[in-house]
């Protein structure tokens, strides 16, 4: 099933924009191979007291952007949606700049010596938020959902009585998540990703790219997806007879992948393998794999 990605993304850096009543999007200038056209950082609510969801990078510009658009605002939370670095490290200096506390699942769960050196291991929220935990503000009530599989720590928030989803990497329109192990887990992704099929939501407002309408397709698609990647590991694995995650890279993603993105393709299809493990469709031998 092919997944209808959205590419036409015209918003500027910098500039920020009302997606839906309360919430407005602001992109953050850090684009990438993995970030599209930049980190989305979310203002909710209007008026009163606001909460800015994923401050970004360390950026200069980009926080001087934020307070710009909340100019007049009260800045009273800073919410992150995990603690990958194009997410998270903007958290410090915008609460030197508000004095606003921050809310999150935790600090990055895997050390950077256990692979997780793709994290943002300075944030320790101020405010630890589990699964079903609400935060609200004026006129805005948000309860935080725990979806891991990209990010062990991450979390989706949806913002009550809107069907508005604040989706973050889990689900992003622009492209599918890495799942690099050990920190992103594939077995996890897919339960997540079962978990927000559930709801009804009518707009997931991502961490990267533009807003999706009527996700639930997508969705389905992205779910279909993975389960079309996972058999051909397996297919690629027998055909292999002994492989590394990197070996299978060429004949699962063919030859027209980008070359950047091979390294984290590998990740990819390692976090599928290790599913499989744990399911007993293939066995582990140091770095190669076998099929069963």
């Amino acid at each position: 099933m092919s997944i209808p990605f959205l590419k036409d993304d015209p918003l500027p850096v910098g500039i920020a924009a009302e997606v839906a009543p309360g919430v407005r999007r602001l992109l953050c200038g850090n684009p990438g191979p993995f970030t599209w056209r930049g980190t989305n950082t979310w203002i909710i609510g209007a008026g009163g007291s606001v909460a800015v969801l994923d401050p970004g990078p360390e950026d200069a510009d980009h926080l001087a952007a934020i307070l710009r658009a909340t100019e007049g605002e009260r800045i009273t939370h800073i919410l992150v949606s995990h603690t990958h670095r194009d997410h998270s490290p903007g958290v410090a200096a915008l609460q030197a700049a508000t004095g606003a506390r921050s809310y999150g699942f935790g600090p990055h769960m895997t050390p950077p010596d256990q692979g997780g050196e793709g994290g943002d291991h300075s944030f320790h929220p101020d405010v630890t938020l589990a699964d079903g935990a609400g935060v609200e503000g004026d006129d805005w009530r948000l309860t935080a959902i725990h979806t891991p599989g990209h990010c062990a720590n991450h979390l989706c928030f949806a913002l009550e009585g809107t069907g508005v989803l604040f989706s973050a990497d889990h689900v992003m329109s622009w492209s599918t998540s890495v799942v690099s192990p050990p920190d992103g887990d594939m077995a996890a992704y897919m339960r997540s990703l079962g978990r927000l099929a559930a709801r009804d939501d009518r707009l997931y407002l991502p961490g990267h790219g533009a807003p999706l309408p009527e996700p639930a397709p997508f969705v389905a698609a992205l779910a279909a997806h993975r389960l079309e990647r996972e058999a051909k590991v397996l297919d690629a694995l027998r055909a292999a007879g002994r492989a590394t995650a990197t070996d299978l890279v060429p004949p699962v993603y063919g030859p027209a992948l980008d070359p950047r993105l091979v390294p984290a393709a590998a990740r990819s299809l390692l976090a599928h393998l290790i599913k499989l493990g744990a399911e007993g469709a293939a066995a582990r031998d140091g770095d190669h794999w076998e099929a069963r």
